[in-house]
């Protein structure tokens, strides 16, 4: 076999003019997959990254390009509750920076300002997953349900059977997992909640003979939704897993989720429902309303973003909150590879004088962000961010503290794929309450979370070179 690759080669290469056609492949394909690049219009650091990137690869390259470069996708939207041409109508209640975070959600997302009855904080999975067990078993008309992980492990088939439970009870229950996060998981494990009476849909999956249609590998659901029968709803940080459980692993992850009950439920149903709409190709249809209700004491926003939108929703949220900010910023993220708006926001809040901090993992479950994220410190240090490394176990929380009323908690990282590549979920509070439990347990955080010092040990060849070599390619994270 070898012989014969080898007598190919020589034979290739006694072609005349060969290296005079390869050349001539070589730089028309530069071009064609330069000007596709090229046209769309991305950030000029990422752009010469792919470009130089691809140039390396030839051919290959457009493959790459191909499945992992950036894409945009068209969805359906419900219109009735989306309506990005609408204003909000001014209230005296609303102070400037409340009504401007406002209206450049709805103008971004489509979804309006809405209420809450109650607010929970459920701080680590053990919490979470008592709670919402509670709340599946208690329901009468329908679930809905949408993860980045759902794994086949002792929490995955707890909550996998208790959705089987009320299938068979009469409750429609609906499951959307994608398809990379939850890859561990055979399709096999949720087929008696499929015989049950429930229906289970896998976001972007790879089908065989279909392996050449974009996209299916780099454009993920990152969200976290469930919506019980149009009034209690959860999101956040933590999947379905035993890695967010700490009752079962000593290591598992450090997170934050909500759940919340009121109208604010009816929001988040409207995202799960387009999702499930685009993953089965039905048509994106609302439920029934529940009961009305008093509108609660909490007021809430739901922020939705994802590559089937220019607007950067999510993105744009933080970093105009970070501009907005009078007194604090506060920020944790498991993922810290911010853009240059992002990183501009955060430098200049610290130079005019706010308290600025940044609480990140020690270690994170990839070597190169943690390299990437590390990158950033000095600027971040020169200009008077206090960073913090936290340390016991892995830090996945994803939380923005502004002043004392504002907090934006959800699925999306602080870096390049949270906020351009995955379709993310984020709930905007206006209320002290709860910016103030935020607050308390950002601190329990910090307090077991060393600061980094600006005179820190840095040598060359295990600090400064891989920090570097990280931040070269945190434009392709």
């Amino acid at each position: 076999m070898l012989q014969t690759l080898i007598d190919a080669w020589h034979a290739l290469l006694d072609i005349p003019n060969i290296g005079l056609y390869l050349t001539l492949g070589w730089a028309a394909y530069l071009i064609g997959l330069g000007g596709w690049i090229v046209l769309q219009k991305r950030e000029p650091v990422a752009t010469l990254s792919w470009l130089f990137g691809l140039a390396l690869l030839p051919y290959v390259g457009f493959i790459v390009y191909h499945y992992l470069g950036p894409q945009r996708i068209q969805r359906h939207r419900i219109r009735r509750a989306r309506s990005k041409a609408a204003r909000l109508a001014a209230s005296d209640t609303q102070d400037v920076i409340e009504r401007e975070l406002s209206q450049l959600g709805l103008a971004t997302s489509g979804l309006p300002p809405s209420t809450a009855r109650d607010v929970r904080m459920l701080v680590d999975g053990g919490a979470k997953y008592v709670a919402l067990l509670d709340d599946i078993a208690a329901a009468h008309t329908s679930i809905d349900m949408e993860y980045y992980i759902f794994l086949a492990d002792r929490t995955g088939t707890a909550v996998r059977d208790a959705l089987i439970e009320r299938a068979r009870a009469g409750v429609r229950v609906r499951l959307l997992v994608d398809a990379v996060g939850s890859g561990k998981t055979p399709r096999r494990f949720f087929a008696p909640l499929a015989d049950a009476g429930g229906e289970v849909a896998w976001f972007h999956p790879m089908r065989f003979g279909r392996i050449w249609r974009r996209p299916w590998l780099n454009l993920r659901t990152h969200r976290k939704i469930v919506v019980i029968d149009g009034r209690i709803a959860y999101t956040g940080g933590i999947n379905v897993t035993d890695e967010e459980d700490e009752r079962l692993r000593p290591d598992a992850y450090r997170d934050l989720h909500l759940r919340l009950d009121g109208d604010i439920a009816r929001s988040l149903q409207v995202v799960f429902v387009e999702d499930w709409a685009y993953a089965t190709g039905q048509s994106p249809v609302l439920p029934p309303p529940p009961e009305p209700q008093p509108p609660g004491t909490f007021a809430v926003q739901v922020v939705s973003s994802g590559p089937d939108s220019n607007w950067e929703a999510i993105h744009r949220l933080h970093v105009t909150a970070i501009h907005l900010a009078q007194r604090r910023v506060w920020l944790t993220t498991p993922y810290f590879v911010p853009g240059e708006a992002a990183m501009m926001a955060l430098t200049s809040a610290a130079l005019a004088g706010l308290d600025v901090r940044l609480l990140v993992p020690k270690r994170s479950d990839s070597v190169v962000v943690t390299y990437a994220a590390r990158s950033y410190f000095d600027d971040l240090l020169a200009a008077g961010v206090r960073v913090y490394e936290y340390g016991p176990r892995l830090l996945h929380s994803k939380t923005l503290l502004i002043d004392e009323h504002l907090a934006v908690i959800g699925s999306a990282n602080f870096d390049h794929r949270s906020f351009r590549l995955n379709f993310e979920v984020s709930l905007l509070f206006h209320d002290a309450r709860v910016a103030g439990e935020l607050e308390r347990t950002i601190e329990l955080d910090l307090a077991h979370s060393p600061r980094v010092r600006d005179d820190r040990a840095r040598p060359l060849w295990r600090v400064r070179l891989p920090e570097a070599l990280a931040r070269l390619v945190s434009p392709l994270l």
